[in-house]
């Protein structure tokens, strides 16, 4: 099915005309199955199925009826006064079987956080048929992933002592780039200030460190504003698997590669991992993609596979750094940093995956 981009006040229009539906997708379940195989089938998680179906354990029975998407339902009438308050210049997609936010984000270039801000999405499920900003309003533009009103108030941040530092978000700022700056890392800038998703807003002051040690270069009893620098690639290497790979950027392309002499795409997250102290066998990216479960936001050290490169299906793979960015072995030019939103890499974008 192709798929097409139209402004919010167009797909509303086309929208009005319908009457309200409800949208559901179902399973039955066949010999050999399992819930992860059904789960990477359905582009969803195992987790998602067990709660829509109820699930105490993994056991599956043949022709077993299950559901792998929630039933949502349509309200035109709602999608059209929600477009008629944009302007025309605001653009739209429409969600189709298979899509989730990492895949749609990664489509059209923009960040997965500013496509939560712009539709005030409280979670991840989205459906069939459901319409999507993929732009901000020319009129007002986001300063950064906006806290809106519609979304649930920041938790406040926590009291600073004698001996923290302090970062206030500017705009373009995401958890992964403020921790690779301040040589922390996402997980602990989380636990530090208290915070229950990737969602930053501009003004907002973020302590720097854990467990009150001064993070970056920050000296003295004072509580200091700490700088970004200029620089847009991830160099966090405090997380064993990113300072592995990023050790390897320049090494030559070599199909077939384990070593540093050379590596394919397979061959560096095999060499990467086990060097992080995460040991895997040596598989293809079709392998690795088995052997992993698809995640909607994804964190510095994921997977990400594309298909339809150089064969069908999936055929290249590498390791999510943040910003969208990746790390891998590109067969032009060897161990690289190159950003999702790179016209090639985007057009063949698959998602973004955890091992299990």
């Amino acid at each position: 099915m192709k798929k097409k981009v139209v402004t919010l006040a167009t797909a509303a229009l086309l929208s009005a005309s319908f009457t309200t539906s409800a949208f559901a997708s179902t399973y039955t379940v066949q010999k050999g199955d399992t819930l992860s195989s059904i789960a990477k089938k359905h582009n969803t998680t195992i987790g998602e199925l067990r709660s829509l179906n109820n699930l105490t354990s993994d056991f599956l029975a043949n022709n077993q009826t299950l559901k792998v998407a929630a039933v949502q339902t349509v309200a035109p009438i709602a999608q059209k006064t929600a477009a008629a308050a944009l302007t025309q210049n605001v653009k739209a997609y429409t969600v189709v079987q298979g899509d989730n936010l990492s895949k749609i984000a990664a489509k059209h270039g923009i960040k997965l956080a500013d496509l939560i801000a712009w539709n005030s999405l409280k979670s991840d499920i989205i459906y069939p048929g459901q319409i999507l900003k993929v732009s901000a309003s020319s009129a007002a533009p986001p300063k950064a992933p906006v806290v809106e009103e519609s979304l649930p108030a920041p938790t406040p941040a926590p009291s600073v002592n004698s001996n923290q530092s302090a970062y206030i978000v500017k705009n373009g700022d995401s958890l992964s780039k403020i921790a690779s700056q301040f040589g922390t890392t996402v997980q602990q800038l989380q636990n530090v200030n208290n915070l229950k998703s990737d969602l930053i807003y501009v003004g907002q002051k973020l302590l720097v460190n854990e467990n009150g040690k001064p993070a970056g270069n920050g000296q003295g009893n004072s509580v200091t504003e700490q700088k970004p620098d200029n620089s847009d690639q991830v160099t966090n290497t405090d997380m064993p698997l990113l300072s592995e790979a990023f050790k390897l950027i320049g090494t030559p392309y070599l199909y077939g590669g384990t070593s540093v002499s050379g590596f394919d795409c397979s061959g560096f997250i095999y060499y990467a991992f086990n060097k992080a102290g995460k040991t895997i066998n040596r598989l293809s990216s079709e392998g690795y993609y088995s052997r992993s479960y698809y995640v909607d936001t994804p964190q510095p050290g994921d997977l990400v596979f594309f298909e339809n490169t150089y064969k069908p299906g999936i055929s290249h793979m590498g390791i999510y750094i943040g910003d969208n960015q990746f790390i891998h072995a590109s067969s032009s030019k060897g161990v690289m940093i190159t950003k999702l939103s790179d016209a090639y890499y985007q057009k063949h974008f698959d998602g973004f995956k955890r091992f299990y």
